[in-house]
C-alpha cells in the first residue's frame, strides 16, 4: 500500500517541481503577470501561471491513481472523479481569463455556481452529516436543499482559498495541509484507500509548488486559487462529508471570510471586492514578517486538523471548534482595534 502512496504523491510532486519553472517563464511571455501595487507589495513583475502548474500535476496524478490496484468502496467513484477533473478544468480556465481581464464579480460568481453545479450533476453533493450533539447522522432532505448547500460550500471554498491568497506561501500552503489531513482522514480513519488517493494528490502538486511560491516567492498561483478551493471543496465531500476535518483545518480562512464580508457590507461597499483588510494583511502591516505570518498559519491549521485526527468525539470536534471560533474572534477584536487606533 504504501508504494502506491508514494507512486500518487511522487507523480504530483515531481511534475508540481518540473512544471513550475516552466510556467514562470510562460507567464512572462505570454503576459500573466501581476505588476507591483495593489494589495500584495512585491518588487517587480511576478507570474500568475503557478496555478497550472498544480493542476496539471494534480490531473495526472488523479488518473494515475486511478490504475493503482487499491480497494474502491464507491461505485460511483469514477462518475465522481469526472466531476472533480471536468469542475475543476473549468474553474481553472475561469481563473485564467481572469488573470488577464479581471472579471466583475458577478460575472466570477456566477462561474462558480456553473462549477458548483457541474459538481453536483457529477454526484458530488452533501448528503447528511453527523450531529456533534447526539451522534447521529442529520440528512434526507428535498433535492432542492442538497444542492444549494452543495453550491454554496462549494462557493465557500473556492471564495475562502482565492482570499487567502494574499501572501506568499500562504494559500497553498494551507491547502496542502488540508489536503493531508483530509488524506489520513479518509485512508486511516474512514478506510476509503482509492478516495484518499485523491487529496493525496493535491498535497504532493501543492508541495512541489510550494518549493518556488513561499517567500520570497518566484511566482503566484494567479486563477488557480479558485481551482484549489474547487478541489479541496469537492474532496472534502467526496466519500461521505468530511465537514469537521475540513472546517477545523480550515477555520481560520473560512472566519476571515465571514470577518471581510460583514466589515464591508457594514461600510457600504461591495463585499467580493478585495482590500487589505484580510487578517493577513493586517498582521503585515502590523510588522509582522512574512515568513511569520504563513508559519502561524500553518501552525494553527494543522494543530486544529490534527486534533480533527485524533480524537472520534464529535462533540470534542464541536469543543475544539468553538475554542477555535472564541480565539479567532479575540484576534480579530485586537487587529481591529490596532487598525483604528492607527488612524486616530
Amino acid at each position: 500500500m504504501a508504494l502506491y502512496f508514494a507512486i500518487v504523491f511522487g507523480v504530483a510532486f515531481g511534475l508540481a517541481v518540473i512544471l513550475t519553472p516552466v510556467m514562470i517563464r510562460l507567464s512572462h511571455r505570454w503576459g500573466f503577470v501581476q505588476l507591483p501595487g495593489g494589495r500584495r507589495k512585491h518588487s517587480g513583475p511576478m507570474g500568475r501561471l503557478g496555478g497550472a502548474a498544480i493542476a496539471i500535476a494534480f490531473v495526472v496524478a488523479a488518473l494515475v491513481a486511478q490504475w493503482m490496484p487499491v480497494e474502491r468502496t464507491d461505485d460511483k467513484e469514477f462518475v465522481r472523479l469526472a466531476g472533480l477533473l471536468i469542475g475543476g478544468v473549468f474553474i481553472f480556465i475561469v481563473g485564467m481569463i481572469d488573470d488577464r481581464r479581471e472579471l466583475s464579480p458577478l460575472v466570477q460568481y456566477i462561474a462558480e455556481l456553473i462549477a458548483g453545479g457541474i459538481a453536483v450533476a457529477f454526484l458530488i453533493f452533501i448528503e447528511n452529516f453527523n450531529n456533534p450533539l447526539t451522534g447521529s447522522t442529520v440528512g434526507g432532505w428535498p433535492h432542492w436543499f442538497t444542492i444549494a448547500l452543495t453550491l454554496f460550500w462549494m462557493g465557500l471554498m473556492m471564495n475562502t482559498v482565492n482570499w487567502l491568497d494574499g501572501l506568499d506561501g500562504l494559500a497553498a500552503g494551507v491547502v496542502a495541509i488540508a489536503a493531508l489531513m483530509i488524506f489520513l482522514h479518509a485512508t486511516f480513519k474512514l478506510k476509503q484507500t482509492s478516495v484518499g488517493l485523491l487529496p493525496l494528490a493535491l498535497f504532493g502538486a501543492t508541495l512541489g509548488f510550494l518549493i518556488f511560491n513561499f517567500y520570497p516567492a518566484k511566482i503566484f498561483i494567479g486563477g488557480g486559487a479558485l481551482f484549489l478551493g474547487y478541489t479541496l471543496g469537492a474532496l472534502s465531500i467526496m466519500g461521505g462529508a468530511k465537514m469537521a476535518t475540513i472546517l477545523l483545518v480550515m477555520g481560520l480562512p473560512l472566519t476571515d471570510v465571514a470577518w471581510q464580508i460583514v466589515r464591508r457590507i457594514s461600510q457600504g461597499k461591495n463585499p467580493m471586492l478585495g482590500d487589505r483588510g484580510h487578517l493577513h494583511f493586517r498582521l503585515v502591516d502590523m510588522g509582522l514578517s512574512h515568513r511569520t505570518i504563513v508559519l502561524g498559519y500553518y501552525a494553527f491549521c494543522a494543530a486544529f486538523g490534527g486534533i480533527a485526527l485524533v480524537t472520534a468525539s464529535r462533540l470534542f470536534k464541536l469543543i475544539a471548534l468553538l475554542v477555535m471560533g472564541g480565539i479567532l474572534l479575540g484576534t480579530f477584536a485586537v487587529v481591529s482595534l490596532h487598525a483604528k487606533q492607527q488612524q486616530v
